[in-house]
């Protein structure tokens, strides 16, 4: 009792009016499903999930949310601003697909407030200047491993496959109406696309992604070179930082991290 009341005690409550669904009480230790992301008290969703399963005579591997009914896999808990903790609800589950570092420092991209790359990358200048009529040889890796790091699933090729076959179809499009449209419209015209072949797999991380992908278009960048130049905005360790002026500079750009759900297993030893 002493034990619970001290972990009460020194979790954050949330932040939001809204209570937890389950206590009807305010949130404790901030929880979410991974798919839907439906908010609850840490304690009330892993009681809930045991109680659910407990049910079965077979080991589950998700459970439905109690408010929407949407399959969840895990729950995200414990963001201390730059990492999460996940409570899988079959613990063998989190075996089926180890994520690499790439893959997980995506992930962290995905945390960051929207739009802190916007002073190196103008992606209003590359719809103006039609840029996008150059043709893109990376964005077929990059989306494999966006969609493989969001979705957890190694196998997103059908995915990878639709998404690409979108964006081609709008760049055949424009080529031919070039002059009838506004870069507004064009731009308004690739993000209304995109998510509408993106949701149906990547739900709440829809818009996100859309705009990632915006992004990085708009570098003209390959792989490696965008990756490096997002590591320094992060302040993380990477080429071109050789002084201590430096490091400090791109320290203070560090972004406000976000729970931008899905979450890597901070346990997980992934490879290369």
């Amino acid at each position: 009792m002493m034990q619970e009341e001290s972990i009460q005690s020194t979790s954050s409550c949330s932040e939001d009016s809204n209570p937890c669904p389950i206590c009807l009480g305010p949130i404790v230790q901030d929880s979410y499903l991974d798919k839907c992301l439906h908010k609850f008290c840490y304690n009330c969703i892993i009681h809930w999930t045991k109680v659910v399963t407990s049910k079965h005579s077979y080991k589950l591997s998700s459970v439905k949310c109690p408010l929407c009914k949407a399959e969840n896999f895990s729950v995200i808990h414990g963001f201390d601003g730059s990492s999460f903790q996940q409570y899988f609800i079959n613990q063998n589950y989190k075996h089926g697909f180890i994520l690499s570092k790439a893959h997980k420092y995506r992930l962290q991209c995905y945390y960051t407030e929207p739009g802190f790359l916007s002073d190196i990358f103008n992606v209003s200048r590359f719809w103006k200047l039609r840029k996008y009529h150059q043709p893109n040889c990376w964005l077929r890796n990059w989306l494999t491993r966006e969609i493989q790091a969001l979705m957890q699933e190694e196998d997103v090729n059908i995915i990878v496959h639709h998404i690409s076959g979108v964006f081609d179809s709008f760049m055949r499009r424009n080529e031919q109406q070039s002059r009838k449209k506004t870069p507004e419209a064009k731009e308004e015209e690739f993000q209304a696309l995109i998510s509408d072949a993106a949701r149906p797999f990547l739900a709440a991380r829809t818009d996100r992604f859309v705009n990632e992908m915006e992004l990085f278009l708009a570098s003209g960048l390959n792989i490696e070179a965008y990756d490096a130049v997002y590591k320094q905005r992060l302040g993380w360790s990477a080429p071109g930082v050789t002084s201590e002026t430096t490091a400090q500079e791109h320290t203070e750009h560090r972004p406000t991290v976000i729970p931008y759900l899905y979450i890597f297993d901070e346990d997980s030893d992934g490879t290369d």
